[in-house]
């Protein structure tokens, strides 16, 4: 049977605009009938890859992203004293069999057309087969010697990869992220903003006011997240590594509940960290706990208190989930943090899913 690790977490971010569309306002959604701020899933995921907590859990057991392979191995070619041209040669004979080549005028043509997700593995395969070349030997790149169906790639293993071009070489993701929405309805607010020339003369009456006038949009709310583990598959993603397996899981657990998208940071400073962390694990069918907040927590509930109206919602329907379907889950870690009191740890959630998926 398929053993899961469900966690749900509660996360209030103040001011912020993490995640914005393409005209620069926070991202949105309607659940229940009431507008909702949302973060992509694809942001919040980017946010956890790229941060020191993945970095330091998982070190070089981590995938990249990109479309530059083939510059890379031509980078290394030329620095080991390959001619240009014959680097450029072998370079795309490598990243030709992750996807096709960049063919616009202007573009590096070792590019890859689509981002790729390439495994530490399958860089260092990269990297042999370029010193095979340095040698004199002829390397002729294939999909069996460079391209790797499960390793070390943690991320990999943990968020998937697509391959268009080598479906059989494609990594069903274990970990399945929702986008996260607001328990509450939201109103998108604007900022209007000036910018002053610090060398303007205050004197000068024909060149007065502001140099630059802008608006910027923004919200604020208690966030909903649901993150659905396939332990079972993540080991198997891994090679059946399970101390690896389990450094993926802390990682994943310590930066949904500590690490927010870096959209305008630098403007609202809107850094904030789980107030509710709940972890389920069984064999058990998953499912999202979203619907508690189908109607929207509002200023009645609780006082105000939109925390703990949240929390207690979601624990009110969990229950009411079991009475109906019977026990959704066979065990459960959980913490929490206001003003008022605290129970559990961050520590004892990481060491509860390490359990499950790294057992």
């Amino acid at each position: 049977m398929t053993r899961f690790l469900q966690l749900h977490l509660l996360t209030a971010y103040p001011t912020s605009n993490l995640n914005r569309d393409d005209t620069g306002r926070p991202k949105t959604v309607e659940f229940g009938g009431a507008q909702r701020l949302r973060i992509s899933s694809q942001s919040l995921k980017r946010a956890w890859r790229t941060s020191p907590v993945f970095a330091d859990r998982l070190g070089e057991n981590m995938g990249k992203r990109t479309q530059r392979l083939g510059s890379e191995v031509k980078r290394y070619l030329i620095e080991r004293d390959m001619d240009e041209a014959k680097a450029v040669g072998f370079a795309q004979k490598i990243a030709a069999v992750f996807g096709k080549l960049e063919d616009k005028e202007g573009r590096d043509k070792t590019f890859i057309k689509q981002l790729a997700f390439i495994a530490p593995e399958e860089f260092t395969r990269a990297y042999q087969l370029a010193d095979k070349a340095l040698a004199g030997e002829d390397v002729v790149p294939d999909k069996d010697t460079l391209m790797t169906k499960s390793g070390t790639g943690a991320d990999i293993a943990m968020f998937g990869r697509m391959l268009a071009d080598s479906p059989g070489y494609n990594r069903e993701a274990a970990v399945q992220v929702a986008h996260a929405f607001t328990t509450h309805r939201v109103a998108v607010e604007d900022d209007y903003y000036v910018a002053v020339d610090d060398l303007k003369n205050p004197a000068d009456r024909d060149d007065a006011g502001t140099s630059f006038i802008g608006v910027q949009e923004y919200g604020s709310g208690l966030f909903y997240l649901y993150i659905c583990v396939d332990c079972n598959l993540l080991k198997r993603n891994l090679d059946g590594n399970t101390a690896l397996a389990g450094d993926a899981i802390a990682a994943l657990i310590e930066s949904a509940a500590m690490v927010a998208p870096r959209g305008k940071q630098a403007s609202f400073a809107s850094r904030a960290r789980a107030s509710f962390v709940l972890a389920e694990s069984g064999e058990q069918q998953p499912r999202t706990l979203a619907a508690a907040f189908l109607k929207p927590v509002g200023p009645s509930d609780k006082k105000g208190d939109l925390f703990v109206a949240s929390m207690e919602r979601i624990t009110q329907f969990r229950a009411n989930m079991d009475t109906v379907y019977g026990d959704c889950a066979t065990a459960t870690a959980q913490m929490y943090l206001s003003p008022d009191s605290s129970g559990g740890s961050l520590e004892e959630i990481v060491a509860f899913g390490q359990q499950v998926c790294g057992a």
